[in-house]
């Protein structure tokens, strides 16, 4: 059987895969020449990330499709219920890529904190001419040790996120619809490990409490932080979105970073992608990633690891 890895697929995956008996095939194809490749090859399994849409026409016009695979989290770029209910599998990995999209949410509080996304950029043009100059822009850096992390979204990334959070001494509010609670597992180098029971509060409460604030959200109607909700934040808060675009109101966070409401913000996902509002693109206090939150070799290593085990377990029974 033959597999398209339509938007790629780790070494470890593909090795995986062939070992099971698939035949493995990595070319890129344009979205609108899917259904007609997968129908020309005889494709069994379908793999995407997020860059390929796998929508009602690609289902209808491929009876001999069994899987479609998604290499992450978020489902929101497949019509999962219609798959499902037209005779598919779909499968994801939602533990794959924890570790790395709460290490990037980090990154860009870090880089938030000491000015590192403006230095960057300022650095290259002034650092021989304005020095000291910049230097003293750079000066009222903020610690995060001590600080309040409001996580929204309590789920696996959500949870590896407090985790470190709490291993650099910050405390941590949660807010989730679904999780009441959960204890995270702090690990040390010993062998000695901490356990803390985090019981998750209101919405409105962490937005009130919070010194930063991170989304772990899938997609969804409507804004989690609109207008209304940016006048509940603590002022000179920091916002991290490594979750979807569309749950920022990214007019609203505008207007906010401008009235000195948010410190800086750090973007990997985007209301509009692959394009951007250059509004966001230029703006001195956002810190940006191009939706690279799974995007490190061990995440992609477990990420095309796990959906070989699936695919082989479900296929090859």
């Amino acid at each position: 059987m033959k597999v398209l890895a339509n938007d790629g697929i780790s070494k470890s995956g593909i090795k995986a895969l062939e070992k099971g008996g698939f035949e493995v095939i990595t070319t890129k194809v344009a979205q609108e020449q899917v259904a007609n490749f997968i129908n020309t090859n005889d494709v069994a399994v379908l793999l995407v990330r997020s860059a390929t849409k796998v929508r009602q026409d690609i289902i209808d016009a491929c009876p001999g499709l069994k899987v479609i695979g998604r290499g992450g989290v978020g489902m929101d770029n497949i019509d999962v219920e219609y798959a499902r209910a037209n005779g598919k599998h779909v499968i994801n990995t939602p533990a794959s890529s924890s570790e790395s999209v709460a290490e990037l949410v980090f990154a860009h509080l870090f880089t938030g904190v000491r000015f590192l996304h403006d230095s960057n950029r300022n650095m290259p043009l002034e650092g021989d001419s304005n020095f000291e100059g910049l230097k003293k822009a750079y000066a009222n850096g903020i610690e995060l040790r001590g600080k309040t992390l409001g996580i929204i979204g309590f789920g696996r990334i959500g949870q590896a996120v407090a985790k470190m959070a709490l291993g650099l001494g910050m405390k941590v509010i949660a807010a989730d619809k679904f999780v009441s609670n959960a204890e995270i597992r702090v690990d040390f180098y010993t062998g000695q490990f901490i356990n803390v029971d985090i019981v998750t509060e209101s919405l409105e409460d962490v937005f009130k409490h919070s010194d930063f604030i991170t989304l772990h959200v899938p997609a969804q109607e409507g804004y989690v932080i609109g207008k209304d909700e940016f006048a509940l934040l603590k002022d000179n808060v920091g916002i991290v979105n490594c979750a979807r675009g569309g749950v920022i109101d990214e007019v609203a966070l505008i207007e906010a970073l401008d009235n000195d409401k948010v410190l800086f913000a750090g973007l990997d996902v985007f209301e509009k992608e692959p394009t951007p509002e250059i509004q966001i693109l230029m703006h001195p206090r956002i810190s940006l990633t191009p939706h690279i939150g799974a995007a490190t070799l061990e995440a992609q290593d477990r990420i095309g690891t796990e959906l070989a085990e699936q695919i082989i377990g479900l296929l090859k029974k």
